[in-house]
């Protein structure tokens, strides 16, 4: 534990050091007013601070028209077919003494802005800007009278930004932050190459105690080796073999998922692209979930598999499965529970949807529905089959047909289930998007069902959305229309498991088919979504958990499975740490940083709060405490199992 305290304060340390370099990011004092208007946009600032706050710039527009006001409001180039935001009025230039109407507004930095100016005789568009502005930059709009139409007595208008102050690269934080770890990694693979040096291995027998040194020797940067891995690891088996080995890949990825998860719960530096996406589209946040759905169904496969395989009975595995699902979504809702920001919790404000709930119902369909029709010899490749191609697939059609009439339950309740107020089969956002016109209907027809059997106040509170789209109805990412497509998630996942299975020790089988597989998601990705990010039929949606959102994630899915499978399991030239060991403990890692998420040393009082950096800082030394708290777990042989 001592060595692991070092660590975390070495990682700290550097990482403060490099992140709060000078030209990083510029002193902010508190108090000011700049940059409290409503909306992602920006608003009017009261008064001008020299730093603003994290992801705006501050714009000064002088408007040297005589005649005429301004009415400025500005467009995120994030917000797909929305109603320009009112920023604020600028008043006319004062002849008489020469000085020009002048207002001070925040603007984002996030996305790109369009800047639209009317003037206020007529409501005339003078003049539209589209442009990226740059964290804590200062700039001026300034417009001004060219030229004056004798016959028509119209102005021709020019707009010209300027910038009084150039904006900080708010993105340093994040390189900084990747050479650490690199250079962290860099003495790992030092370390365990000098150990294979005689005099140096001598050397540390001296030093340490046998047992110490033999724990040293046989670890691989920190992991154990496949002998331990085989004869020493004590954790159930996902898959039975003649040696008896643990595939570590599967725990790999599920690590992987799991550390970018917590990563991104804890803040992710503030950084847009950490956080989800606020309609369509993706970013880094919105792969974890699913992914870590895929890995829990190819781990379904697995280990019913082996429980079967060892005699378990169908009666008794089927008891296993009703008590962890029960486990998981009681976890979800008494434990992880976000509404607790609305006060003591209580029926009055219990969320009832969540991450866990929708992890224990689906592992509680997909486990059934293996155990349900599994059949003797299919996964052997005794069963004879028409098509050989489908070999691995054939055997199991009637889980397919269970799953296809589920997509078709949720296609037909998206696209034709009768929403009040909203048009039939409507995906958007609601709030400013489509131009205004369906304010209150985000989600559509997930939205409403939600708000129906569920309630309003027992649903999410603040859905991404809100943000950019400016909704207001709350609106639940883990609801119940939803929960069918990370059903169809996790049986690809277990799809994979059959794969592994029916082609054990067949490594070009299981990677060609890995191949396939991400092929025919790609293809289905593109189709639905006319490879395009909103205009296809049905759009790539993490909210939704559109079908084009799941065939996507588990294209992605597959083609990560087979790197890791094949770095990991075939070649052995990486032995999966460090994701491996939060992979091997996931539910007592998840659990845990959701509990103590606002508890030293995982969060502290920051000195600036508008700093990326320190943001990030905070955030990556948390996401490091938990892997080497895993590590730690492991070494001691001590696993949360549900």
């Amino acid at each position: 534990m001592a060595a692991a305290a070092g660590l975390v304060a070495a990682v700290a340390a550097a990482l403060g050091a490099l992140l709060m370099a000078p030209g990083v990011t510029q002193p902010h004092g508190e108090g000011s007013a700049a940059g409290r208007g409503p909306g992602p946009l920006g608003g009017a600032a009261a008064e001008r601070h020299p730093s603003g706050r994290m992801d705006q710039a501050l714009l000064l527009v002088r408007n040297e028209l005589a005649a005429q006001g301004l009415r400025l409001a500005a467009l995120s180039g994030a917000c797909h077919q929305c109603l320009y935001q009112f920023l604020a009025f600028v008043p006319p230039s004062n002849g008489s003494l020469r000085e020009p109407g002048t207002a001070a507004v925040m603007v984002d930095t996030q996305h790109p802005l369009t800047l639209l100016l009317n003037g206020s005789v007529g409501d005339r568009e003078l003049c539209k800007i589209q442009y990226n502005f740059g964290e804590f930059g200062n700039y001026s709009l300034v417009v001004k009278t060219l030229s004056t139409s004798l016959n028509t007595s119209t102005e021709t208008v020019s707009c010209d930004l300027v910038i009084n102050e150039g904006p900080i690269n708010s993105y340093l934080p994040i390189l900084f932050a990747f050479l650490v770890y690199m250079g962290i990694l860099a003495i790992l693979i030092v370390g365990r190459l000098f150990m294979k040096i005689d005099p140096v291995r001598n050397w540390v027998y001296k030093k340490l105690n046998p047992r110490e040194t033999d724990r040293l020797i046989n670890s691989e940067l920190g992991s154990p080796n496949t002998t331990d891995s085989i004869n020493s690891d004590p954790t159930p088996r996902f898959w039975s073999t003649a040696s008896r080995q643990r595939l570590r890949s599967l725990d790999t990825f599920r690590g992987l998922s799991l550390i970018i998860m917590v990563f991104v719960n804890y803040g992710g530096g503030k950084y847009w692209f950490f956080k989800h996406e606020s309609w369509n589209g993706l970013t880094v946040a919105d792969l974890v979930f699913p992914w870590f759905v895929f890995i829990m169904g190819t781990s379904v496969s697995l280990s019913l598999s082996s429980m079967l395989r060892l005699g378990s009975s169908k009666q008794k595995v089927l008891g296993k499965i009703l008590w962890r699902s029960f486990l998981l979504i009681l976890l979800g809702i008494i434990v992880v529970n976000p509404n607790y920001c609305l006060g003591p919790l209580s029926w009055d404000n219990l969320r009832i949807p969540g991450v866990l709930q929708r992890l224990g119902f689906t592992y509680l369909v997909v486990a059934a529905l293996e155990l349900l029709f599994t059949r003797a010899g299919a996964e052997n490749g005794t069963l004879e089959t028409p098509c050989p191609a489908l070999q691995d697939i054939l055997p199991y059609w009637p889980q397919w047909i269970f799953i296809l009439m589920l997509e078709v339950i949720w296609l037909c309740l998206t696209f034709l289930l009768p929403v009040p107020g909203c048009p039939r089969g409507y995906l958007g956002p609601g709030g400013i998007g489509d131009f205004g016109r369906y304010p209150n209907c985000t989600g559509g027809a997930a939205g409403y069902i939600d708000r129906l059997l569920l309630g309003e106040k027992h649903i999410y509170q603040h859905p991404s959305s809100s943000v950019i789209y400016q909704t207001t109805v709350p609106y639940d990412p883990e609801g119940i229309l939803g929960t069918i497509n990370s059903i169809f998630m996790a049986f690809l996942g277990l799809q994979a498991g059959k794969v592994i299975l029916f082609y054990k020790d067949q490594h070009k089988q299981i990677m060609s088919r890995f191949i396939i597989w991400s092929i025919v998601m790609g293809i289905i990705s593109a189709i639905l979504t006319k490879c395009s990010k909103e205009e296809g039929f049905i759009p790539i949606n993490k909210n939704l958990w559109s079908v084009s959102y799941v065939t996507t994630m588990s294209c992605f899915a597959f083609i990560l499975l087979l790197l890791m499978y094949y770095l990991v399991d075939v070649k052995r030239l990486w032995s999966g740490a460090p994701f491996f060991y939060p992979g091997m403990n996931s539910i007592l890692v998840y659990v845990g940083h959701e509990v103590f998420e606002n508890y030293f040393p995982f969060k502290w009082k920051m000195q600036d709060s508008q700093s990326h950096a320190e943001h990030l800082t905070q955030n990556l030394t948390a996401t490091t405490l938990w892997v080497i708290i895993s590590y730690v777990l492991y070494r001691r042989r001590i696993f949360w199992k549900i």
